[in-house]
């Protein structure tokens, strides 16, 4: 939140600002995003993604499932993708903005090759056979993992 903050209150030097028709495509790109985001958390348990189911009900821990159709047979992280492209598809970028969105893209791609680890873990083999077929952040056109599988954790 203090970067959040620093952001809104130093804007920085506009590096570029976008004149129509480029801004009418990049709102288009956002608004994609944004749907990307809400398909993909429809796709998933958002509560569980937020952590709330967690904290709301620790003991009715279901075993956990891998979805890998939808938008997770096209890319293993569709919700961190969504989220660069809205991100990178600002139609004005400042100093601050572009220090901002490099900072996000770092910490996503961080967080993500963390997740990867936990997920291996979880999920074994398994996953590891969807990671060499899905790419983690950036999709592949027309190339989709089996969407007919779902993968479940055992309860331990």
């Amino acid at each position: 939140m203090p970067v959040l903050a620093v952001a809104a209150l130093d804007q920085g030097q506009t590096l570029y600002q976008l004149t129509r028709p480029w801004v009418l495509l990049t709102s288009a790109g956002q608004a994609l995003a944004v749907i990307l985001l809400l398909l993909g958390l429809l796709q998933t348990d958002s509560l569980h993604f937020l952590g709330l189911r967690q904290v709301s009900h620790p003991e009715a821990a279901e075993p956990s499932k891998l979805v890998i159709n939808g938008l997770y047979c096209h890319v293993r992280h569709p919700l961190y993708s969504a989220g660069l492209l809205f991100i990178w598809l600002t139609p004005v970028m400042t100093t601050t903005v572009l220090a901002l969105n490099l900072g996000l893209t770092l910490y996503i791609i961080i967080g993500s090759i963390f997740e990867e680890q936990r997920l291996v873990g979880e999920f074994g083999q398994a996953y590891s056979d969807y990671q060499s077929r899905v790419p983690r952040l950036i999709p592949r056109p027309g190339k989709c993992y089996p969407s007919d599988q779902v993968i479940r954790k055992a309860r331990t």
